[in-house]
């Protein structure tokens, strides 16, 4: 021992029987001793020394229960302790993998567990004199934190499974503590803390000590404690005997029947036929025959490592059974707790962990009591109101969020894996008590409780993420990170759940359930709508739509063109019947020159205007004339998520749930679980049967258990020496052995098949027939079509045609043949030899790094144009290096001579593009709209040379005006790729989020929770946006997911979530386009002499024309009041029955709109 310690330790007093002398410099000595465990250093060498001189056990325990007057001394004395007794996790971080560290890490421990053995009592009876007769002030709060922690330290020291071989029933000396505390009247005092209301500071303190007093017990022990055992306990358990004495008999009988008749020297030996040995020879078996059926080649072989990493997690501890005493004292303390406190301490720490006022990890304690006093109440007298705090939604909510935030650590912590998968399991055992809960409140005979229970359930069966919680737990199983304990439990909870979901459906004719569905915003309405109603419209919608304000300032001609835009803005809501209307209010107020329709159009040619208003370039004014503020980043995130994802809402099928477990990631925990049978509980063999049941049964898809280790495990129930205690299982094991020996009579490759796992597709392979050879291929090419191809593409091959394939596909005769297999074929026909050098070629000057000759000149031609009318076109003009319209604004935006995009908009007159002709509405855009297609063709040239991906195959039509997305528009024109976009731009933002807030940056795996987000991470283009954007793939076999860089900025990352919206990017390319087309459209010269020859003819024409539809505008509202009914009967006798050309030739333009809405929404 170190002589300064030794020296100080004796500097403190000495021990005189019962009586305990303090030296004159105890305190100083004791304050001594502090600041050396500050200054220990790794191996916690003064701790261990302190240990070894029974610090704890001679000194400070006398010196705090003789001198507890000296309030100095007594409050260094606990601070000393709570010190010296603090976990050995706390000292050295973690559990040391060194060898040497470990040795002092169990010396600590070692040291702990003497501080346990220590009689208690007294110091209990201290401490709460101290906390209850104490005048306390403000600065005895720290001191009562500190016994505390004290009380807490004690309780967490672990059990030596060395030295305390207990049996149950037998007190250990974790009970021995416990007692202490209950005779000191402690645990009186921790319900005391737990229920007053000027104590609820102590909230977590007080849960803590509570989970450590009961962490050896188990609700069940505690509620039979002291009871009698009733008649189904005692059934139960003579079942179990009978089952075990039925085992060893079977068992005993097997051993006897093996044994040979003749005497063991004179067993004879055998050549077995057909099994050779090592050489060619057959194997020579010297044993008896009975022992035959058990022989194998791996007999006294050595047997083979498992590596770590492969080997199956182990269960924490097994429970054990207190002394009676203790048992009978912890449950009177759980039912004061229940009656008392329980429901306000919840929903105290419930607040704390919310508002983030705990340390890490305290919600453990919170998810332990939940489950713990749950379960306690069902058993002891079920009552409902000693644990409605728990019982809501809320806390459903709750423990689904953290199961999910556990499962991301399991995965990308792997070196504390263990602990993340023991508070998984945690979490598992609450939502299972809580369903446990829920399912017995529906059996109490309280009809409020009842109703209360059916709330419950509509919410949680309603909800998707509650619903399809146990089918990811199942798929996302890991045999080597969760033990066979969280397994079972996993099984009986989704047992338990799939049998409530199952009563609440037979209970109710439909089931209304929520689940995600990708929006579709956007696109035009569909068309049955409107004819369903017959194109009419219900009276209270005509009245409510007036087009037209005879008070407003704002020109006639602007405010026809602000109506056309209001309908337009209603078919992209998808607001049919409003768009229709609509454009029929415009009609009356502006019957000239047909630009909503002639009077007398038909429902179907109204159809057709509604569709060229969808897709027509109307001139719209700019943002700053739109809004005066911009909303913030979260708001538009926030509309962007509701567009790209919708929740809709569809009728429940029971059997189309349970059609989603049967998949072979799900039945391999069930069959794993099974082959522990002889281990499980009865109601645990049961819960696996059952689900086995139904995909074999209800489902018919037996053959998913068509696998040879199924069969294996099979056969050895049905050999079992016990198998009559396992009724159910011989029964399913026989039922499905003899559905896959009439399977193979029919299917000769049956018995091949048991080598794999098989999907629902196998499955239906497997029992209904394989599809026949050629059968779905695409067709082939016949000798004609191989010459024409040959005949053209040697025509052409010489030619300067920009790309050959292309120039072949249009002069085919077949034009359905596509690029990828006219390409094949030419590689097929030996015409090319690699289909690389048909690639196609890319556009553009392949321009991405700025040089600094062209900063400096970007720079020259910004402060040349800023004061013009259009700088970003007039600077697009003069750039030596041609680059798109986009690459220019950024760079701008970089270099800092704008600090807004809006500065770069084309300064206009508000009304300019508001005229028009009055030759009808196709003459109002129909210009426009050549003019930016011819527009997005420059734009495409130069937004090209950013783009290195593959180009997609678009039709003629819509190729120009898709060409100019950007990166996000190219990659979502798959909408079933619009969740996994919407999960990557919230992981990039929380990932910016915590960066910038943190200031520390280090890759963040990009883990998928969902089958839509698994199933993009493996798609090839999604692939290719997450490499664009900068994501790092996994860089060897030890990683798993793709990882957001270290090195990316916050700002960066913001940047890279922005360009997966389209809202923002299509509004922004709108108006850049909108510039561009203006400074083409007409000189300054011809717009004045235009403006003022339109001047002189409003002159002359304005005052009355605006009087005639001010009094008509009126008149029209009038009569809508007067006569509602009135105005559907002319259009009633019109409605006009679709025959099938018009529904097919409906389906083609429908197609075609969908596709072009598609494009419409993105851009």
């Amino acid at each position: 021992m170190n002589c300064e310690l030794l020296a100080t330790c004796s500097a403190l007093g000495y021990l005189e029987g019962d009586n305990y002398h303090k030296e004159p410099d105890c305190l100083e000595g004791v304050k001594d001793l502090i600041r050396y465990l500050r200054h220990e250093d790794d191996t916690r060498d003064v701790r261990q020394q302190l240990g070894d001189s029974q610090i704890v056990q001679n000194d400070l325990l006398p010196i705090i229960v003789q001198y507890r007057q000296d309030k100095a001394l007594f409050d260094a004395c606990i601070r000393l302790m709570v010190n010296l007794t603090q976990p050995a996790m706390l000292c050295f971080g973690k559990i040391p993998d060194d060898p040497v560290f470990r040795h002092h890490f169990m010396q600590v421990t070692s040291h702990l567990q003497a501080y346990k053995e220590v009689d208690f009592l007294t110091l209990w009876c201290e401490l709460f004199d101290f906390i209850v007769w104490v005048l306390r002030q403000e600065e005895d709060n720290l001191l009562i934190e500190r016994i505390l922690l004290l009380v807490r330290n004690v309780l967490h020291v672990p059990a030596d499974p060395c030295e305390e071989k207990k049996v149950d029933d037998d007190a250990s000396i974790h009970d021995r503590v416990l007692w202490a505390v209950h005779m000191s009247g402690f645990d009186d005092l921790v319900k005391f803390l737990a229920s007053a209301q000027s104590e609820q500071q102590w909230s977590m303190h007080v849960l803590e000590i509570i989970s450590l007093m009961f962490r050896d017990q188990t609700p069940e022990a505690l509620v039979s404690a002291g009871h009698a055992r009733s008649a189904e306990e005692k059934q139960r358990d003579s079942q179990e005997l009978e089952a075990l004495r039925r085992k060893e008999h079977a068992e005993k009988r097997s051993r006897t029947l093996q044994r040979g008749m003749r005497h063991s020297r004179f067993g004879g030996s055998y050549v077995v036929q057909g099994l050779k040995a090592i050489g060619e020879k057959d194997v020579i078996y010297h044993r008896t025959l009975n022992d035959f059926k058990n022989y194998t080649h791996d007999l006294g072989k050595a047997v083979r490592r498992v590596p770590k990493r492969n080997r199956q997690a182990q269960d924490c501890r097994d429970q054990r059974r207190s002394a009676l005493n203790v048992r009978l004292f912890l449950r009177e303390f759980c039912i004061d707790f229940l009656e008392n406190c329980y429901n306000r301490l919840m929903y105290l720490v419930k607040e704390s962990l919310i508002r983030e006022q705990t340390q890490q990890h305290d919600e453990t304690y919170y998810l332990w009591a939940l489950s713990f006093f749950m379960a306690f109440n069902r058993g002891n007298g079920f009552r409902a109101d000693l644990v409605s705090e728990t019982m809501s939604i809320r806390t459903f909510h709750f423990i689904e969020r953290n199961v999910t935030n556990y499962y991301e650590m399991l995965l990308t912590d792997r070196k504390e894996a263990t602990s993340w998968s023991r508070r998984m399991h945690l979490a598992l055992k609450a939502y299972q008590e809580l369903l446990l809960t829920v399912n017995e409140m529906d059996r109490s005979p309280d009809e409020s409780i009842r109703q209360s229970s059916n709330v419950i359930k509509s919410n949680i069966f309603y909800l998707m993420e509650y619903r399809e919680i146990f089918l990811t737990l199942l798929r996302k199983y890991d045999e080597t990170k969760q033990p066979h304990s969280y397994l079972k439990d996993l099984v009986e909870s989704t047992h338990l759940f799939l049998r409530m979901l199952e009563r609440f459906c037979k209970g109710r004719k439909n089931l209304i359930v929520q689940v995600s569905c990708v929006a579709s915003s956007g696109g035009f309405p569909d068309s049955f709508v409107l004819k369903a109603s017959g194109f009419q419209l219900s009276a209270s919608l005509a009245e409510s739509i007036v087009p037209f304000d005879a008070a407003s300032e704002t020109p006639l001609e602007e405010q026809r063109t602000e109506a056309m835009i209001r309908v337009q803005d209603a078919l992209l809501a998808r607001l049919g019947p409003e768009a229709l209307a609509l454009l029929r209010a415009a009609r009356e107020v502006w019957p000239d020159g047909d630009v909503f329709g002639s009077s007398d159009v038909e429902p179907e040619e109204e159809l057709d205007l509604l569709k060229q208003i969808f897709h027509a370039n109307l001139p719209r004014r700019s943002a700053e004339t739109v809004t005066e503020e911009e909303e913030d980043d979260g708001a538009e995130l926030e509309e962007e998520e509701l567009e790209s994802v919708q929740l809709s809402e569809k009728e429940f099928n029971f059997l189309d749930f349970i059609k989603r477990f049967a998949n072979p990631s799900i039945v391999r925990p069930y069959l794993l679980l099974l082959k522990s049978y002889s281990k499980n509980t009865p109601h645990t063999n049961h819960c696996i049967v059952r689900m086995l049941h139904r995909l074999a049964v209800d489902l018919k898809m037996d053959a998913l258990l068509y696998q040879l280790s199924v069969f294996h495990l099979f056969n050895k129930i049905l050999n079992d020496p016990a198998a009559a205690a396992y009724k159910e299982l011989v029964t399913f094991s026989k039922y499905v052995l003899n559905r896959f020996f009439a399977v193979a009579a029919q299917n000769d490759k049956a018995y091949v098949e048991l080598l794999f796992w098989k999907n629902v597709g196998a499955v239906r392979e497997m029992t209904e027939g394989y599809a026949k050879d050629g059968c779905g291929k695409k067709p082939s090419w016949t000798e004609e079509e191989e010459e024409e191809l040959r005949r053209l593409y040697m025509e052409h091959l010489d030619s300067e045609v920009p790309d050959i394939v292309e120039t072949v596909i249009q002069l085919l005769s077949n034009s359905s043949r596509t690029r990828r297999q006219v390409v094949t074929q030419l590689v097929h026909m030996g015409l090319v030899d690699n289909a690389k050098e048909l690639k196609k070629p890319k556009k553009g000057t392949q321009i991405v790094l700025w040089t600094e000759e062209q900063e400096l000149e970007l720079e020259t031609l910004f402060e040349e144009y800023r004061d013009s009318d259009d700088v970003l076109g007039n600077i697009m003009k003069k750039l030596t290096a041609k680059r798109s319209r986009a690459r220019v604004v950024d760079k701008l935006l970089s270099m800092g001579l704008v600090s807004e995009r809006r500065q770069l908009y084309k300064k206009r007159s508000r009304g300019a593009h508001g005229k028009s002709s009055g030759k009808g509405m196709v003459s109002l855009f129909r210009d426009d709209s050549v003019d930016q297609d011819d527009e997005d063709e420059e734009d495409v040239e130069s937004e090209d040379s950013e783009e290195d991906g593959n180009e997609r195959e678009t039709p003629q039509p819509v190729r120009r005006r898709s060409q100019n997305f950007n990166l996000t528009a190219e990659r979502r024109a798959d909408i079933s790729l619009a969740g996994p976009l919407l999960w990557l731009q919230n992981s990039l933002n929380r990932t910016a989020n915590d960066r910038d807030e943190d200031g520390v940056s280090q890759p963040v795996p990009l883990v998928p929770l969902t089958e839509a987000n698994e199933d993009a991470m493996e798609n090839h283009n999604f692939q290719k946006l997450l490499c664009k954007l900068g994501m790092r793939p996994p860089e060897n076999e030890q990683e798993t997911f793709w990882r957001i860089p270290g090195n990316m900025s916050p700002s960066h990352l913001l940047s890279a979530a922005a360009a997966l919206t389209s809202g923002q990017d299509g509004a922004e390319n709108r108006e850049e386009q909108q510039g561009s087309r203006d400074s083409t459209e007409e000189t300054p010269t011809q717009a004045e002499k235009k403006k003022e020859e339109e001047e002189e003819e409003e002159e002359e024409e304005g005052s009355t024309e605006q009087r005639a539809q001010s009094l008509r505008a009126l008149l029209l509202a009038r009569s809508r009041k007067s006569h509602p009914a009135k105005m559907s009967t002319k259009r009633s006798k019109r409605r006009v029955l679709d025959d099938d050309d018009d529904d097919e030739e409906e389906k083609g333009i429908g197609f075609l709109f969908n596709m072009l809405a598609i494009f419409k929404n993105d851009y």
